[in-house]
C-alpha cells in the first residue's frame, strides 16, 4: 500500500524559493516520518531551473512540478486549477502553504474547490501517528492559542506564518522523485496583469533584515517616527517596522507591520520604540535574538520579553542613542 503524502506549496519570488517555503520543506521533512507519510513538495512556475533539486535538498522526497508560460507570474485563477487538479488526482492527506499574501489568496480558493477546510496563520503544527494534523494558531485577539484538526475531510489544509520555524541546512546530496504533471483541462484567466511594481523599491523586508527598528504609538507622530530610520541606517541589513498603531497612522506601510495582524520576524535584534507590547505585537517579534525595549511606562508588556530595557521617551532617547553609536563608530 502506497504511503499518503503531506505536501508543501512552494512558492517564487524573482525565480527563486521564498524563505516560507525553505521552512516549511524542512518542516514536513521532520512531521511526515512522524505518521509514516512522505515529504512533498508542489512546484508551480514558468521552469523548473534545478528548483526541484533545492526542494529535494531541503527535505522533500518527491517533488511535483507545473510548469508552463502561464505561470510565469502568479494567478490565483491559473494556479488555483491546476493546484486542485494535481490535488484530485495524488490525493494528499496535508497541504501547506505560506501565509505570504499569495499563500494566503490561494490556499482558501483551493479548500474551497475541494470541499475541504483550511486553518489560516498557524505558528505551530503537530502530527499524530494517525496523521491527523494538528494546526495551533492565535485566537482571541492572541490572548489564547487554539489548536484545530480536520479530521473528516481530506486533504487537511493551512496556512503557516513564515519566521516561525528554522530552516535546514540542504543536503545537496539528497536523491528524490521530480514528476511533471499538466492539468487536464485549461482555464482562462478573468484577470488581466496591467503592471506589477515592488512596494518598497531598494528596501529590505522586514521579514529578511537582520536589525529591525520598530516603532509604536509612543513615537507621537510621523515626523518623530522618521528617527527611526535614522538609527536603522547605522546597521547594514536593517529596517523600520511598526506595530498595527503606527500603521493605522499611516507612519509605515502595512508591509512592515510586525504582529498577529502583520508579519512574524526574527531578527539578531529588534529595537522596540514606544510600543507598549501588547500579545498581538509580541505573537510577531517575540522569537527575536535580542530585544531592546524603549518605552516611559516601567510597566510596559514590552519590557516582559525584553532583553535590554530603557525607561524614558523614546522620541528623545533614540536621537541620543544615533549620537552615541555615530560617535562610537568614528572612534
Amino acid at each position: 500500500m502506497a504511503k499518503e503524502e503531506l505536501w508543501v506549496v512552494a512558492q517564487l519570488e524573482e525565480g527563486e524559493l521564498i524563505g516560507v517555503s525553505r521552512e516549511l520543506t524542512g518542516l514536513a521533512s521532520k512531521l511526515a516520518p512522524q505518521a509514516d507519510e512522505i515529504a512533498a513538495a508542489v512546484l508551480i512556475g514558468e521552469k523548473d531551473e534545478g528548483l526541484s533539486d533545492k526542494l529535494i535538498a531541503l527535505g522533500a522526497d518527491r517533488v511535483y512540478t507545473v510548469t508552463g508560460s502561464e505561470y510565469a507570474v502568479y494567478n490565483s485563477e491559473i494556479y488555483g486549477h491546476a493546484l486542485a487538479e494535481l490535488i484530485k488526482k495524488y490525493k494528499p492527506s496535508c497541504v501547506m502553504f505560506g501565509a505570504t499574501a499569495d499563500g494566503r489568496d490561494l490556499a482558501p480558493r483551493v479548500a474551497a474547490r475541494l470541499g475541504t477546510g483550511l486553518c489560516a496563520d498557524c505558528t505551530v503544527l503537530g502530527i499524530e501517528p494517525t496523521g491527523l494534523v494538528q494546526w495551533t494558531r492565535p485566537a482571541m485577539g492572541g490572548n489564547l492559542m487554539g489548536t484545530i484538526v480536520c479530521s473528516d475531510s481530506r486533504p487537511q489544509m493551512g496556512t503557516i506564518r513564515p519566521k516561525v520555524f528554522d530552516e535546514i541546512a540542504p543536503d545537496p546530496a539528497r536523491k528524490g522523485e521530480v514528476i511533471p504533471f499538466t492539468p487536464e483541462t485549461r482555464v482562462e484567466s478573468r484577470v488581466e496583469l496591467v503592471e506589477r511594481k515592488p512596494l518598497s523599491t531598494g528596501k529590505i523586508k522586514i521579514e529578511d533584515a537582520e536589525i529591525v527598528v520598530s516603532g509604536g504609538r509612543g513615537m507621537g507622530s510621523a515626523e518623530n517616527f522618521a528617527c527611526l530610520q535614522d538609527l536603522a541606517d547605522l546597521f547594514d541589513k536593517s529596517a523600520v517596522a511598526g506595530s498595527r498603531a503606527a500603521v493605522d497612522e499611516k507612519w509605515v506601510d502595512h508591509a512592515s507591520q510586525v504582529g498577529q495582524s502583520g508579519k512574524t520576524i526574527k531578527p539578531r535584534l529588534y529595537f522596540a520604540c514606544g510600543i507598549s507590547g501588547a500579545m498581538q505585537h509580541l505573537t510577531g517579534m517575540r522569537e527575536s535574538e535580542t530585544i531592546v525595549a524603549i518605552n516611559k511606562d516601567e510597566n510596559a508588556p514590552i519590557f516582559q520579553v525584553a532583553h535590554y530595557g530603557v525607561v524614558g521617551d523614546a522620541r528623545k532617547i533614540v536621537p541620543l542613542l544615533v549620537e552615541k553609536i555615530k560617535a562610537f563608530k568614528d572612534a
